[in-house]
């Protein structure tokens, strides 16, 4: 007797159903993003989802979660500088990947690697030797620039660096009186030559706030 072909489906599970969810918000964002979408997604009737996932809520709580965990934590192998800035660029690629979570890192009940991710980077800034309030401060200094530049970063939607230029060029068309605004002029004519990566405004800006707390730090000491 033939063979017949396996056609058993892949069992539905907490991290598939969860894994779905952050590819398709990838894909069309949460405005288009539903429960009933993400059950055809995966092949299934929309109840099957609440057999993983409590309700639309859990299921965002897991989704930023997941989020989190793609974050390189700061090592203890390393200064607490490097170790916050490859922190922070991690952060920034990974909301780069799933833009869908701005806004929503730190508003979400806190999953496992949530918990890793805060409890790394305090402890980070504590063994360094900063103040308890010194840590907290240094610490939402340093994400609100993280997700302010990311959700700048997201609204721009630079490709590239020569982007900026054609979007300032655009931007001049629906500027009335050019002299009324000589430093937009300015802007408009020299963006275009000198380009905006946001991979080096985004070094740039964080290298100016980790060298300000470590001096911050030293006073204290």
């Amino acid at each position: 007797m033939p063979n017949q072909p396996n056609t058993r489906r892949t069992p539905l599970s907490r991290a598939r159903v969860l894994a779905a969810a952050v590819a398709l918000a990838d894909q069309a964002g949460l405005e288009a993003f539903s429960m009933r979408g993400l059950a055809q997604e995966l092949g299934v009737v929309p109840m099957a989802l609440y057999k993983h996932v409590a309700n639309k809520d859990a299921l965002l709580d897991g989704m930023v979660d997941i989020v989190f965990g793609e974050i390189e934590l700061p090592s203890a192998d390393l200064d607490w500088r490097p170790a916050m800035r490859r922190r922070a660029m991690s952060t920034r690629q990974a909301l780069k990947r799933h833009s869908w979570a701005i806004g929503m890192m730190e508003s979400r009940h806190p999953g496992p690697a949530n918990l890793r991710n805060h409890n790394a980077v305090m402890g980070c800034l504590r063994e360094a030797g900063f103040s308890f309030e010194m840590a907290v401060h240094a610490y939402s200094a340093q994400d609100a620039y993280i997700y302010g530049f990311a959700l700048q970063e997201r609204d721009l939607d630079f490709k590239t660096p020569q982007s900026a230029g054609e979007a300032a060029r655009r931007r001049a068309n629906t500027i009335g009186a050019f002299e009324d605004y000589p430093y937009l002029v300015e802007l408009v004519r020299k963006l275009p030559q000198s380009g905006y990566d946001n991979t080096v405004e985004f070094a740039w800006g964080l290298d100016l706030i980790l060298d300000a707390l470590e001096r911050l730090r030293h006073v204290a000491r």
